[in-house]
């Protein structure tokens, strides 16, 4: 795995050990980022569930200003510490090892511009997260959160929670479901 574009391009990437994270692939990553590219520049960027940081690294590299990944295994923890020496982001980052929901308890900005959301397909965290995002204040209606799932998950629950769906891409097993908070 490695960066794909901007300032860290080319650094190549740790990733935990084991079946338990799944990076996203570099070239499914490239597809995102270029659909955003116009909202990175100068954003705050949350990355959940963040594995190797992969995700929040690429989005530094492109110009977010700061970047907060959070994720509760000390495998994964590791990793982005190792990944943020290795691209030198490591003043504008904060890492979080918690669980998600008190994770986002602990970020205290104005806004947040992303929100990147890749929680383990197999757990049913995309409700518990999108549920706890609704009560924070930084989730604004112009904070675009971006969700990765598998191709079969149904998002209909999310405007029982304030939010709507306003673009999803597929790929060949998965896709990005694009949410922000309603009107």
């Amino acid at each position: 795995m490695r960066v794909i574009a901007g300032s860290a391009r080319r650094l190549k990437l740790v990733t935990p050990e084991g079946n338990d994270t799944r990076p996203t692939q570099d070239r499914i990553k490239e597809t995102l980022f270029n659909m955003i590219q116009l909202q990175v520049p100068g954003s705050v960027f949350i990355d959940l569930y963040a594995g190797s940081g992969g995700i929040g690294i690429e989005a530094l590299s492109r110009g977010a200003k700061k970047a907060y990944f959070i994720d509760n295994a000390m495998s994964s923890y590791k990793c982005i510490m190792t990944n943020l020496k290795t691209t030198h982001f490591e003043d504008v980052s904060t890492v979080l090892k918690q669980d998600v929901v008190i994770g986002l308890r602990n970020i205290h900005e104005e806004e947040a511009d992303i929100i990147f959301i890749d929680p383990p397909y197999h757990e049913d965290l995309y409700e518990r997260t999108l549920s706890q995002l609704s009560s924070l204040n930084f989730v604004t209606e112009n904070t675009m959160i971006i969700i990765e799932s598998p191709l079969e998950m149904d998002f209909s629950f999310v405007s029982d929670l304030g939010f709507e769906v306003r673009r999803e891409k597929e790929y060949k097993s998965n896709k990005h479901v694009f949410v922000y908070r309603k009107a």
